[in-house]
């Protein structure tokens, strides 16, 4: 199987537009030791990689496209190499990439989870919106496991778990959250059995999830913020990352802890990396310590065999 990472960055991307925290305004004037990256989204296939399933659509995903040749094979007039797209949650930046590909010349092959669905067919109708371009063919997808594949993506399976973090601020779910706003993916290839586990919205551990995870190859999980209070300290915000669904890297019962555990052969990522975590300095001690856990921390244009 093999892995693009298109983007790594959570919501705003890195630098975000109108942060000065330590990290933005470092990497623009030279100080921090940091490599910019997009906002959180990767495109799978199998070995051949001639076509992708893209999970998420960030808002950079024309700028990603134009940096990923493999994407746009030109075997046609108009051509893509997306041949399906699997959302996780309903996320502003995982979903409003979607407008973007609007140029389709057929339905826009898309799989998501009912709440989802209904999240971006009414707070946040995107949904509604392309129907008036090349429309939407969607499919729902299984919340209990079951395998399903994207005709178009042949070779490569597919199953979900429902994961314990937060809906869209336009969601009615909220502040209660129901199976489906958010999802783990497990993809297969078929034909070699490895796996890949992506989660990059992860709120808390779970004996299914952490099985999941184990039983992978490779997983890419939550590495939004380093610690709990991280946004409340950089006077950002005044709530914790539990609060918005993120399980930080840092702390009892936190992420690296959670990977300490996993069976050595397992490659460890953390995707969806908020701007101000100070593992985005190369140089700094919590950079440092994820290296010396074996935890590598996702880069824009990354490419991976699973």
């Amino acid at each position: 199987m093999k892995l693009i990472i298109l983007g790594a960055s959570a919501g705003g991307g890195f630098p975000q537009w109108n942060c000065n925290c330590r990290n933005c305004a470092g990497i623009r004037d030279g100080s921090v030791r940091a490599k910019p990256r997009t906002q959180s989204s990767i495109c799978v296939s199998t070995d051949d990689g001639q076509d992708w399933t893209l999970l998420n659509a960030s808002p950079d995903v024309l700028q990603q496209i134009k940096a990923t040749p493999e994407l746009q094979p030109n075997r046609a007039l108009r051509d893509t190499g997306i041949g399906g797209i699997l959302l996780v949650d309903g996320q502003i930046d995982h979903a409003t990439g979607l407008f973007m590909l609007r140029e389709q010349k057929s339905k826009m092959p898309l799989w998501c989870a009912e709440p989802v669905y209904e999240d971006l067919t009414t707070g946040n109708p995107v949904l509604k919106v392309l129907e008036h371009y090349c429309g939407v063919d969607r499919h729902d997808i299984p919340l209990d496991g079951t395998p399903f594949a994207m005709p178009k993506v042949p070779g490569l399976e597919f199953s979900v778990l429902p994961l314990s973090s937060k809906a869209a601020p336009y969601s009615p779910h909220r502040e209660a959250s129901v199976d489906g706003d958010n999802v783990g993916v497990s993809i297969t290839d078929q034909r070699s059995g490895h796996k890949l586990f992506y989660a990059p919205g992860l709120g808390a551990r779970t004996p299914e999830v952490f099985a999941r995870m184990a039983e992978a190859d490779c997983v890419m999980v939550d590495g939004t913020f380093w610690t709990d209070d991280e946004m409340i300290v950089a006077g950002l915000s005044t709530k914790t990352a539990r609060d918005i669904g993120h399980l930080p890297q840092s702390g009892p019962g936190g992420m690296m802890d959670w990977l300490d555990e996993l069976p050595k052969r397992v490659r460890k990522i953390l995707i969806h990396i908020n701007n101000t975590n100070p593992i985005l300095d190369e140089n700094s001690p919590q950079r440092a310590e994820l290296t010396r856990r074996g935890i590598e921390v996702a880069e824009d244009g990354t490419r991976i065999t699973i």
